[in-house]
């Protein structure tokens, strides 16, 4: 085959404002970040920035964790890097499973060999802690698995309960934090989390192709103390922790300008300051939620339940959900996402991550939400939603 470079058109992505479950806008810093030049992933300088990636790491998930560093993959292998680690077959794995992301959890330990008990809620519901307690309590359990931010409904679930109770049998905790890190609180050591997974892409505002991960001492010992070597090769934490520890070993060739964008982005987080990027995201869910309410529409999750990060819109009866995507997409170039599961064409998942989370992007948002649904004829109020977007930002300045 002849390939004729004349016959591709240039590079030029569409500019898009993206507000569905990730990736989300990536801060300018972080895009100038990635072009900065390439050097080896042994090389002095890089090694260095190595280091001060775990140092800012830690600082996000409130860890000491010397075991600290970002899985070369999406969030979905710092999930299976976690579980290939801790667990071995026949091991009993008990799964807080209430969406999407706790299934794929539940899936991988499956394929482990694992024994896997699923404690299951309804899409849009958290899990009551005490119910995964009496799955755990008196049974021999290797690891309890809980998704703290469940991107795929828009549920916030309790977590230093759910740990407490793995502890109590000597278990090791998992924690997904891919949706939640950098947008709501999350504390791996104050909740003594064992093992915690992240992504780029989410409120951190970075591309997507990294996950950050953490091991406690007790993970540590544990994978220490394993029969035979983790299926992964390229999972085996063993075998990481050489390269991003002092010995620098050898093992894969790190994505080094994804590393650089990963510590531009953090350290883009921690300038504006932990506490005031939390704020950030809860003052812009309020506003987005008061102009959707307005709408004379609904939010698919109770309100002590919510994440302020991702909001699942409940779709009015009788209006065509992929419409109404499609035509934000053509005619505002505004990106939300459909609903998973069996929130399949019942909500939109409009998201608010990181560089996403600003008082503008709302502004957009609800105008051009408001036309779209009027345009296909949604039974919607109208004129009502930057009014009362407005009125939640005079109050949180």
């Amino acid at each position: 085959m002849v390939i004729d470079p004349q016959a591709f058109a240039p590079l030029a992505p569409p500019v898009r404002l993206l507000m569905g479950p990730g990736p989300s806008l990536v801060h300018p810093r972080v895009s100038q970040a990635l072009s900065a030049p390439t050097v080896g992933h042994l090389d002095p300088a890089f090694l260095a920035i190595m280091d001060e990636l775990q140092v800012l790491l830690r600082a996000a998930f409130r860890t000491q964790n010397a075991l600290t560093f970002a899985v070369s993959g999406t969030g979905s292998a710092g999930m299976e890097a976690c579980l290939v680690n801790a667990l071995e077959p026949g091991d009993r794995v008990v799964i807080a499973q209430h969406g999407v992301f706790g299934g794929r959890m539940a899936e991988i330990a499956a394929r482990l060999g694992c024994d896997v008990v699923k404690v299951e809620a309804e899409f849009g519901d958290a899990i009551d802690p005490e119910r995964v307690r009496r799955a755990i309590a008196g049974k021999r359990t290797r690891l309890v698995g809980v998704v703290h931010a469940e991107t795929s409904t828009g549920v916030r679930q309790a977590v230093p309960d759910i740990a407490s109770a793995a502890h109590e049998v000597d278990a090791l905790c998992l924690m997904d934090c891919v949706t939640s890190l950098g947008g709501i609180p999350v504390e791996v050591d104050g909740w003594q989390v064992d093992l915690a997974f992240s992504g780029t892409q989410k409120c951190l505002s970075c591309p997507p192709g990294l996950s950050p991960v953490t091991f406690s001492a007790r993970a540590v010992d544990a994978l220490r103390a394993r029969r035979s070597k983790p299926s992964s090769w390229y999972f085996d934490a063993g075998m990481l922790l050489q390269y991003w520890g002092s010995d620098r070993v050898y093992h894969h060739t790190a994505p080094i300008n994804m590393l650089y964008a990963l510590r531009e982005a953090l350290l883009v987080l921690f300038e504006e300051g932990l506490e005031r990027v939390i704020a950030r995201h809860m003052r812009e869910h309020r506003a987005l939620v008061a102009g959707i309410e307005a709408m004379g529409l609904a939010i698919a999750v109770a309100p002590e339940n919510r994440l302020p990060q991702l909001n699942p819109v409940r779709v009015p009866q009788g209006v065509d959900e992929t419409a109404v995507r499609r035509a934000l997409l053509e005619r505002h170039d505004i990106e939300i996402g459909a609903g998973l599961g069996s929130f399949k064409g019942k909500v939109w998942r409009v998201g608010l991550m990181g560089h996403t989370a600003r008082r503008e992007h709302v502004t957009t948002f609800l105008g051009a939400f408001e036309e779209v649904l009027g345009a296909l004829g949604a039974p919607i109020e109208r004129g009502r939603a930057l009014a009362a977007a407005e009125a939640i930002w005079s109050r949180e300045p």
